[in-house]
């Protein structure tokens, strides 16, 4: 293939779920070709949080104004931060993008960016579409119209959560509890619409890449196949890898991370990692029965908990740690972890899987409980913490001690059955990076079209 100098523009929405697999992509499209020129756009505050992190020299930095005066808040007022993505940042991106040298060849951008569409039709630089959560997600925004003609929209999972949906084109029976915001709230309807208005745009790329694996979800990804006339690719699992066993970790100094030292002196699949998210978490009320189920469990745990550390390190007791933060596929991959407590997002779903670790599984909001129902019943490496489609239903402190002890057996046969299938899906995921495989293929396929396209 001709080497041809490339400079990639990557600009992804200003959040943790979606910055890390778009660098995750750099990182492998930079590896996979020395001659590209990687410059990440990102928002002042969020240079603040990762300019330390390691990166190949390849990728550079460029910064453009915080949408809104602290970021921090976002999660306070979802829709007010994501109407300020939607329209705050168009004009600074533009600006930023006239100055850039060399002149940028692509823009792979975050599809929650349908505005840099505009902006790179008036600079006339194709553009390529990265949706970061997965495949079938993007299929149930693509079709949410169905849910109106069957009679099914609004969703209001209070009312009609149990009703399953065996309409949507690629995907199985899915509870109307599991779709895409469906407490019924107005805020909620303000956010689904906002996410279902960036879909069509989607269609003016140039290609579309999940960062999943086709053998995790064939259905969906052959029906959008079948749909859309752009090509699709599944450039999977975009996480901090590069195959050959070396990983892009977040931190040059573990030796250092005493977490990882008390994880060394534990025994092998004895320790429940917990994270719910860095973003939108469960209730106060909720995490508190957590804390007090796991003391009660007895169950050895490391829990990343955010700015509450303190408080729950006292609730949970002697038997583990509470950390604000850690490497998570260090952590996922360390041999004495034996499960992963997670909210289901699509990047930590990706790494669980890739590690081999079964799920207990506590969706909040959005893709997380498509998430969910593919881990438990699709995937069959997970267990429900949360039955109940009821969105304010509160699970008490001995149903969570209760099941955590059942999950944490090694020694019963669920928990045998959960744990061989989640170390086949580990290799299934390894077969995909390697040689020959259907991400490897993607990614070269992907980067042989955007290499002819850049050509004079």
């Amino acid at each position: 293939m001709e080497v041809v100098p490339l400079h990639v523009v990557a600009v992804p929405y200003p959040g943790r779920g979606h910055i890390n697999p778009m660098m995750n992509l750099a990182k492998l499209l930079v590896s996979k070709n020395p001659n590209i020129l990687v410059t990440f756009v990102i928002t002042e505050e969020w240079l603040g949080y990762i300019a330390s992190e390691p990166k190949p020299d390849s990728i550079r930095y460029a910064t453009i104004p915080n949408v809104i005066p602290s970021e921090q808040g976002r999660a306070d007022n979802f829709v007010a931060f994501l109407e300020a993505v939607m329209t705050k940042m168009e004009a600074p991106f533009e600006e930023l993008l006239n100055r850039l040298q060399p002149l940028p060849t692509f823009i792979i951008y975050d599809p929650f960016l349908f505005w840099v569409v505009h902006v790179a039709g008036r600079a006339k630089i194709p553009i390529v579409a990265f949706w970061v959560m997965s495949a079938s997600i993007f299929a149930v925004l693509q079709h949410y119209h169905l849910l109106k003609l069957n009679g099914h929209y609004p969703v209001n999972a209070s009312e009609n959560g149990d009703i399953l949906v065996d309409y949507i084109p690629g995907l199985p029976s899915i509870r109307l509890a599991d779709f895409p915001l469906s407490n019924g709230s107005m805020r909620t309807r303000r956010s689904l619409e906002m996410a279902l208005n960036v879909i069509p745009w989607v269609q003016k790329a140039q290609c579309l890449l999940f960062p999943t694996i086709y053998e995790l979800e064939p259905r969906a990804i052959d029906a959008l196949r079948a749909e859309f006339s752009i090509p699709i690719y599944t450039i999977g699992p975009a996480i901090p890898y590069f195959g050959d066993g070396q990983f892009a970790t977040l931190s040059t100094n573990h030796a250092d991370h005493g977490y990882l030292r008390w994880l060394d002196n534990q025994p092998n699949a004895s320790v429940l990692y917990i994270s719910q998210g860095s973003f939108l978490s469960a209730s106060n009320a909720q995490i508190d029965e957590i804390a007090f189920g796991l003391k009660e469990s007895g169950v050895r745990f490391l829990w990343v908990a955010r700015g509450e550390n303190s408080r729950l390190k006292n609730i949970c007791g002697d038997r583990g740690l509470v950390l604000p933060w850690c490497d998570q596929m260090r952590v996922l991959l360390h041999p004495a972890i034996g499960g992963f407590w997670s909210h289901c997002g699509w990047s930590s779903t990706r790494e669980g899987i890739f590690s081999g670790v079964p799920f207990l599984t506590l969706p909040i909001v959005m893709d997380q409980p498509i998430n969910s129902k593919f881990i438990v019943e699709e995937w069959k490496v997970g267990v429900r913490v949360k039955t109940d489609v009821k969105p304010d239903t509160l699970i008490t402190k001995d149903e969570i001690a209760s099941l955590i002890k059942m999950f944490m057996d090694l020694d019963s046969d669920e928990g045998r059955d959960t744990r061989k299938r989640a170390k086949e899906l580990q290799q299934m995921c390894q077969r995909t990076i390697a040689n020959g495989g259907s991400s490897e293929t993607d990614v070269n396929a992907f980067l042989k079209q955007i290499l002819q396209a850049a050509k004079p």
